[in-house]
């Protein structure tokens, strides 16, 4: 491995044929959310032409890089660097024990690999034919929801790639087709971030685009206005104090104000708000648009600074609030000593 482990892996099939041999495993991704946990991942090795080093091949549900803007250049089978330098460093000890030169062809097939890819942002990203092999450390971390993280990164590395100037990262699907129709984004602008915004505006604030809009349903924004950068259900919960706080903000009556508090879900509290005609949307989306330029703030491109948005959706894809474009400056303005 990277760091130098030498673990051990059940092989689930071998096989020899003229000049060719073939092994393959079956991927345990952990509690990783990754669609090939239980895939059976084959490489077959072949002789190559001599000085030729170690070549690579998509073989069966392996997909090949078409975009620019990934750690490997269009044309080549999406097996990243760390997995083809593993393979490298394998591939030269045992060719050293046995007095080989270590040309060889090496081809990696992971039957089903198209359909799984259907699954995955790899059609946004440019990989067509099936599913890239990853890996940075070789080791995947429980709960770490690592795959996730490198696919946002990914999307991002291929938007600037293809010279966007805007992305638009979302909670999930329904907000992600929303924001897609509000602004008329081509598909590689948009960044499937799910509960992960703050890994996503932690690798904006290092790879800048000039405009980013955040987008999510009302529990989800909700969480990021109090200042929650990870939103899943398990890091925190809707805090209907600090929600019924900004309904007050807005101009809530006291009785909308208790109505908020005894609400059962962030929903509900929307609902009484709009019922009383509060734009508690657009209060949420302003601090939303807060936290989010605070995580970024200072970034900048061509001299400019990085401008975010927060939307809001409901569930039917109706946007509920808005906080229009606003620039991530470095600070804020320093109060006057008396």
């Amino acid at each position: 491995m990277p760091g130098g482990q030498r673990p051990s892996f059940a092989l689930a099939t071998t096989a020899r044929g003229n000049r060719l041999a073939t092994a393959g495993v079956v991927k345990d991704a952990g509690d990783d959310p990754d669609v090939t946990h239980g895939a059976l991942i084959l490489v077959t090795v072949r002789p190559g032409a001599p000085g030729s080093g170690v070549g690579f091949r998509a073989g069966e549900g392996v997909g090949t890089v078409t975009r620019p803007g990934l750690p490997i250049p269009p044309g080549e089978p999406a097996i990243n660097p760390v997995p083809r330098q593993m393979i490298r460093d394998a591939i030269k000890e045992v060719a050293a024990a046995h007095g080989d030169s270590g040309d060889v062809e090496v081809e990696i097939s992971i039957p089903d690999g198209e359909a799984l890819a259907a699954k995955t942002l790899n059609g946004r990203l440019g990989i067509v034919g099936g599913l890239s092999i990853l890996g940075t450390t070789g080791i995947v971390i429980p709960y770490s929801c690592s795959s996730w993280i490198h696919s946002i990164h990914r999307g991002i590395d291929v938007a600037r790639a293809c010279g966007l100037t805007h992305v638009a990262a979302s909670t999930g699907a329904t907000s992600e087709a929303a924001v897609q129709k509000m602004h008329n984004l081509p598909d590689t602008a948009l960044i499937d971030m799910g509960d992960f915004v703050g890994g996503t505006l932690k690798y904006i604030k290092l790879h800048p685009v000039p405009r980013v809009t955040i987008a999510g349903g009302i529990g989800k924004m909700t969480k990021l206005a109090q200042g929650l950068l990870d939103l899943h259900s398990k890091r925190g919960s809707v805090d209907l104090e600090a929600l019924a706080k900004r309904a007050e903000e807005a101009g809530a009556s006291p009785d909308l104000r208790a109505r908020i508090l005894g609400a059962n879900t962030a929903l509900e509290a929307f609902e009484h708000a709009t019922a009383d005609g509060v734009a508690l949307g657009d209060a949420v989306a302003k601090a939303a648009q807060a936290a989010a330029m605070a995580v970024v703030a200072g970034a900048a491109i061509d001299g400019k600074h990085v401008e975010i948005e927060a939307v809001l959706f409901d569930r039917a894809g109706n946007c509920v609030g808005h906080a229009p474009f606003g620039s991530a400056h470095a600070e804020p303005p320093r109060k006057r000593r008396r």
